[in-house]
């Protein structure tokens, strides 16, 4: 269901791109059209490896999760400890960014230590199985918005198209009716959803390294827990953790749900080439410095959709040539500001729903 690996960057700053690997997140299949635009991409040298932006990047990030719990020791059994949750939640999604980019093999250019590095960033520094994300964010990146394929549109919880929500029973039918009123309520469960999914994604064979994502994750949580607990009396730390861990939620929501939410979805055969399938159902957000921070660069979704592998400040000077490219093949390049993109995407889901608030029955899921 993958799709073959993107060439990913050379490990030095000044050096070419050389080929990927399997194991990264993301590809193509080295059509025509995509392969003209891979040419330019990378004459332009925007392959190229950043390890100077990556090494302070982690170091800013890691040194902001080490001082925000030791904020949290020193200021200890005080109400002030809300902020210190805020705070960590912004950390926290920070760390899942990085994630994201050590996955792609931007930060490492070869397995082994991607792999150690997503797992200490994942597993143990914010308690997400870095195996079962990355089974499932390899599954997305290779068919955005299909809703057969890609894991991110399967109707679990939400419904994306009026298809599904004609099929629709359970939960999904239950909330698929207000689903567009109910979506930043439910973001701020996202957080405690990527816990247990991440248990429960241990069972899966596609996970490599199982039980030492479950050693660590167990890890994570006592240590977690164990401090929560330790600081702070019953009360609070319940407080604390439902603020932090619901904030982190909102966080990540608000950061991914833009991307693709209320773009094109496929079906069945549909399958356009890698080109089309990746910008027609991506979704840019407008915007300067802090845009780029705030959202881990994911802003520039179809670029990053395009080249996983690109490091991440080599996203913005991409998007030029990618625009006028798509231009001239006639290829819609959709690009808004942050609250329009929430608009366009929450009204999608209103339409979504809409066979359910007609009160038409449930399909048979084979229809």
């Amino acid at each position: 269901m993958t799709a073959p690996p993107l060439p990913s960057p050379s490990a030095a700053p000044c050096l070419p791109a050389d080929t990927g690997s399997p194991g990264s997140a993301g590809g193509h299949p080295g059509g025509s059209d995509f392969a003209q635009l891979s040419r330019r991409i990378a004459s332009a040298g925007l392959m190229r490896r950043c390890p100077v932006y990556h090494a302070v990047r982690l170091t800013l990030v890691a040194g902001a999760f080490v001082a925000g719990w030791l904020v949290f020791a020193a200021v200890g059994d005080s109400w002030w400890q809300l902020a210190v949750a805020a705070f960590m939640a912004l950390v926290f999604g920070q760390v899942a960014f990085v994630t994201h980019d050590i996955a792609h093999r931007q930060v490492f250019r070869l397995r082994r230590p991607s792999e150690i590095g997503g797992r200490i960033c994942a597993d143990l520094a914010i308690g997400m199985s870095y195996g079962w994300w990355m089974d499932k964010h390899t599954r997305h990146h290779a068919n955005p918005n299909h809703e057969e394929l890609d894991p991110d549109v399967v109707p679990d919880v939400l419904v994306w198209s009026q298809n599904q929500a004609e099929k629709s029973t359970g939960l999904p039918r239950f909330i698929g009716r207000r689903q567009a009123y109910l979506f930043f309520p439910l973001i701020f469960l996202e957080g405690f959803y990527l816990h247990v999914a991440s248990f429960r994604g241990l069972r899966s064979t596609a996970v490599k390294r199982r039980g030492l994502e479950a050693v660590l994750l167990c890890v994570h949580l006592a240590g977690y827990l164990g401090v929560l607990f330790l600081v702070l009396p019953p009360g609070k730390a319940v407080v604390f953790l439902l603020v932090h861990q619901g904030l982190f939620g909102v966080y990540l929501g608000c950061a991914f749900a833009p991307n693709h939410k209320g773009m094109p979805t496929f079906t069945g055969d549909q399958r356009p080439d890698f080109l089309r399938r990746q910008v027609l159902t991506s979704r840019n957000i407008r915007g300067g410095w802090f845009t780029d921070i705030a959202l881990g660069g994911l802003n520039y979704q179809i670029e990053h959709h395009l080249f996983p592998s690109m490091p991440t400040p080599h996203l913005r000077r991409a998007q030029p040539l990618v625009r006028a490219y798509c231009a001239e093949l006639g290829i819609a390049y959709h690009e808004t500001g942050f609250i329009a993109s929430y608009a366009e995407a929450l009204r999608h889901l209103h339409r979504a729903g809409a066979p359910i608030r007609a009160g038409a029955p449930a399909r048979d899921g084979g229809d």
